[in-house]
């Protein structure tokens, strides 16, 4: 049975339990700033993009000026709660030390908080160097476009097509589908909801998991199942 060429994995939501803090700090800023929003909220409707890209979402929907200060006063604010909250994801390690093949990170976040985060919650050593941030690329190629997954096959030597993406958000989803991968959806992280798993079913996702400890196993099933058709 042949194996993947490369496993990507998106970073917050899915090797950190990050989102839920962004969210938090994105929903307090916005709500001061005249657009009242929860955490939850901002889970559902805009998890997965850049806080930049949610600045014109919500400016465009509510014809209402957000100061450019926010970009940086957001970012202050979240690097403050990661250095001392991050959690890292439960089973991250165990889980790819059981896969057979090369792997990477494919991430709409910094270079620097990537790394930053990782180190934090101790995943830093078997990720390096191959960690790929959409920020690098230009801001007009993040997710949901298929850029930063396919300039890491393209880095890693991979064949889109033979590529499985792990990812929690449907934005997620829906650029690495675009890139041609396969899809396993997470939703193990605190930010995610009831409904969250359908979302990235819905989205494109060939299956979903709570449990990173779970990777492994389907993985090798979706490998199956392709050879059996």
């Amino acid at each position: 049975m042949a194996r993947y060429d490369l496993i990507i994995f998106d970073c917050d939501g899915v090797l950190v339990d990050s989102e839920i803090l962004a969210a938090e700090v994105e929903a307090r800023l916005l709500s001061d700033a005249g657009y009242p929003i929860t955490a939850g909220e901002i889970g559902e409707r805009f998890s997965g993009m850049t806080w930049r890209d949610i600045l014109l979402a919500v400016e465009k929907e509510a014809n209402i000026p957000l100061s450019a200060a926010l970009l940086d006063l957001a970012t202050a604010k979240l690097d403050e709660r990661v250095k001392r909250e991050l959690q890292g994801i439960t089973g991250v390690r165990e889980a790819v030390a059981q896969l057979s093949e090369p792997h990477c990170i494919c991430s709409n976040s910094t270079p620097e908080r990537i790394r930053m985060m990782l180190k934090k919650v101790g995943l830093l050593d078997i990720f390096e160097p191959h960690i790929f941030s959409a920020e690098t690329l230009g801001p007009d190629r993040v997710k949901p476009k298929p850029d930063i997954f396919l300039h890491g096959a393209e880095q890693m030597g991979a064949d889109p097509r033979k590529t499985l993406v792990i990812e929690d958000s449907v934005h997620g989803v829906h650029g690495a589908k675009a890139a041609g991968m396969r899809v396993v959806g997470f939703t193990g992280a605190s930010h995610t909801s009831p409904t969250h798993g359908d979302k990235l079913m819905e989205a494109g996702a060939e299956t979903v998991i709570k449990r990173m400890e779970d990777l492994p196993a389907v993985a090798t099933a979706l490998l199956e199942w392709s050879d059996a058709i």
